[in-house]
């Protein structure tokens, strides 16, 4: 469902929850869920926020997402590009 993840992202990016989100299409998902093994084709929403706001974008996820129980899970950035990570900031609201 491109339509669904696009409109999750663009929701994001309006809000000011995030600076930027990579939809990655074609993922295929092999999880536990009542009882027993399920599959499903997904997409992968790569988003990159602030710490400070990922409550909020947890939050916003979780209101806006089909899934009873939507995949957030946090990765930290630990360095990079300073002026992309400045941007970043610009680009989003501090909470």
């Amino acid at each position: 469902s491109g339509s669904r993840g696009k409109k999750l992202s663009a929701s994001i990016i309006s809000e000011k929850l995030a600076a930027c989100v990579n939809i990655v299409p074609g993922i295929e998902s092999v999880y536990w869920w009542e009882g027993k093994v399920q599959t499903d084709a997904e997409e992968l929403l790569i988003i990159k926020t602030r710490e400070s706001l990922l409550n909020a974008l947890t939050e916003h996820v979780k209101a806006n997402h089909e899934y009873d129980v939507p995949e957030v899970i946090a990765l930290p950035i630990s360095g990079g590009n300073l002026k992309y990570l400045e941007w970043l900031k610009d680009s989003t609201r501090e909470k």
